[in-house]
């Protein structure tokens, strides 16, 4: 089982990359799924308008809105959906069960090939585990109504192991009007064979439903109109599912074969309201979000070393292939969740296709290169209620990597990573002719957005128990042109995440003091001259996160 205290050195190819296991994991407490992600160090996971919906991140100095520039995927899934109704990328975790996470692996910076879209800023691979140590059956009460049930186990079933998990949650929050947080996850795993050679079959299973209290004026609060935990529109809330099927497979030792394939379906309905009477005295200013997609697609690569000239090159190439198939992508004036009128409604197909290949060489027993090149190709059709704003877009890039490690000295590394990567922008933005709130003419956006990063770094084992990682960095995001969710349209520079500003130079740190203490500490420090001027709306300045737990022994002497 892997944990914080794993040493990296002679294994990371960048200062900014680590991976953290159940033992850690477990060590911490949570009282959202998303808040299990804050073991990457520097990200932060907020929650607004409802436990249901998905979280607020915060990353390298970026406020990533729910999820652009930060990528996850769950068992080789991607996780983060494009030409989501409330958000490009919108990244929901709360279908995971940290209890069964086995390992995060989490890398940072435009700088690897194996990822692409929404992954600039960081992205993170998750695997769940296969085997439970024991079987578990916890049960959690708390205040404010809360309480959460979990049953897993995994026995022997034939000649491989099948993991099950059911969870269930309810909460009402502090609220005047309760959340009524209600919330079922399972999960299903069988596997076959051993590191070598094997097959994983993974199902996820999630829904829930609950109401929110958002964002309130601070007069109506100071008028005594409502309390701090009040709210003047107690109908908001949400109702979404997801189920997912994955099958991984692996064989080999060093010329490694792997292949995933998957396939799953969401849905989600979101009412908010966050003018409540500015636009329409009458009904009010509540919208709801629809969105209804099935996402299919897979992955494969193949590690393969070879010796050129008395070089061992360590190579691997890649191929990445996905579709959402997205019926409803819509966006609706309500009141008291009842539809009033229609803004705008589409149905979207967006595939896309990656390649890759990066090959990894050591050139003398102290320094290595690992060079990367990554090209991504995107189809987009959009058919939508408003005509003129139909169509076809393609676009495509290609994105070079490299990376230098020299060391190890002393259990010391030394590393240099730079490359160029990008994002998505919204499908129905990549063919809009007509602002569907004004009916007037808007411009299209490109399809696909440059990203530009570069880090120095250093990683030390130097001492007993001590291990310190600490990086320079600068990335640079071309503006993103976001759509706005409650609009239905496209405004440029209008996005709380990359489109706030283009760069963004940092020192980040990270202290680990043994497997079961950690101090993880993010120090901003932004450029002082820029076209803006004055600090960056949205932006983190500084992240410090610090933890002890302390294990008691047990058993008899």
């Amino acid at each position: 089982m892997i944990g914080r205290g794993e040493n990296l050195v002679g294994a990371a190819d960048a200062a900014s990359e680590g991976r953290v296991g159940q033992d850690q994991i477990e060590d911490r407490p949570f009282l959202r799924p998303g808040e299990t992600l804050e073991v990457v160090p520097g990200l932060i996971a907020t929650q607004h308008s409802g436990t249901g919906k998905a979280n607020q991140w915060f990353l390298r100095g970026f406020n990533l809105d729910h999820g652009t520039d930060f990528g996850l995927t769950v068992e080789g899934v991607p996780i983060n959906l494009p030409t989501h109704a409330h958000g490009q990328g919108y990244l929901d975790v709360n279908f995971l069960i940290p209890e069964l996470i086995e390992v995060i692996r989490f890398e940072k910076g435009p700088y690897h090939a194996d990822v692409g879209d929404f992954s600039s800023a960081g992205t993170a691979q998750l695997e769940t585990m296969s085997v439970l140590p024991q079987g578990l059956v916890n049960a959690g009460v708390g205040q404010d109504d809360y309480w959460r049930g979990l049953l897993a186990d995994s026995p022997t079933i034939g000649s491989g192991r099948l993991l099950y998990a059911l969870e269930a949650q309810y909460y009402d929050g502090p609220w005047e009007d309760p959340e009524n947080l209600a919330k079922w996850n399972g999960e299903l795993k069988y596997t076959l064979g051993d590191a070598t050679e094997g097959l994983s079959i993974a199902a996820f299973g999630y829904t829930a439903e609950w109401d929110s209290t958002d964002q309130i004026p601070r007069r109506a609060v100071q008028e005594g109109l409502i309390t701090r935990l009040g709210t003047l529109d107690p109908t908001d809330g949400g109702k979404t599912m997801r189920a997912i099927l994955a099958v991984n497979g692996w064989r080999g030792a060093e010329d490694r074969s792997r292949f995933t394939a998957y396939v799953s379906y969401y849905r989600l309905d979101l009412f908010s309201n966050f003018t409540y009477l500015l636009d329409d005295p009458v009904n009010g200013d509540q919208f709801e979000q629809a969105d209804r997609r099935i996402v299919a697609g897979g992955q494969a690569t193949q590690d393969l070393k070879v010796d050129i000239a008395g070089f061992a090159l360590n190579n691997t190439f890649g191929l990445q292939l996905r579709s959402d198939f997205i019926p409803q992508v819509g966006l609706y004036h309500t009141q008291a969740q009842r539809r009033l009128d229609r803004i705008r409604d589409d149905t979207v197909n967006e595939t896309s296709l990656g390649l890759y290949a990066k090959s990894e060489t050591p050139w003398t027993d102290w320094f290595r290169s690992t060079i990367g090149l990554r090209g991504d190709v995107y189809y987009f059709s959009v058919a939508s209620s408003i005509r003129e704003n139909s169509g076809n877009e393609w676009d495509g890039l290609a994105s070079p990597k490299l990376g230098l490690v020299f060391g190890p000295w002393a259990d010391t590394e030394l590393y240099a990573n730079a490359g160029l990567g990008f994002h998505s922008n919204d499908a129905r933005g990549t063919t809009i002719q007509v602002d569907p709130e004004t009916g007037e003419p808007a411009s299209p956006v490109d399809p696909l957005v440059r990203t530009k990063g570069a880090e120095l770094g250093a990683r030390t084992a130097f001492a007993h128990g001590l291990k310190s990682t600490a990086a320079l960095w600068w990335l640079d995001v071309d503006s993103g042109d976001p759509l706005r969710g409650r609009r239905g349209h496209h405004r440029a520079g209008a996005g709380r995440a990359a489109a706030t500003a283009r760069a963004r130079q940092l020192l980040e740190a990270a202290r680990l003091a043994g497997p079961r203490r950690g101090l993880l500490a993010l120090h901003a420090e932004f450029p002082r001259r820029r076209p803006a001027g004055g600090h960056i709306p949205g932006a983190v300045e500084a992240v410090v996160s610090a933890g002890a737990a302390l294990d008691l022994p047990t058993g008899s002497t």
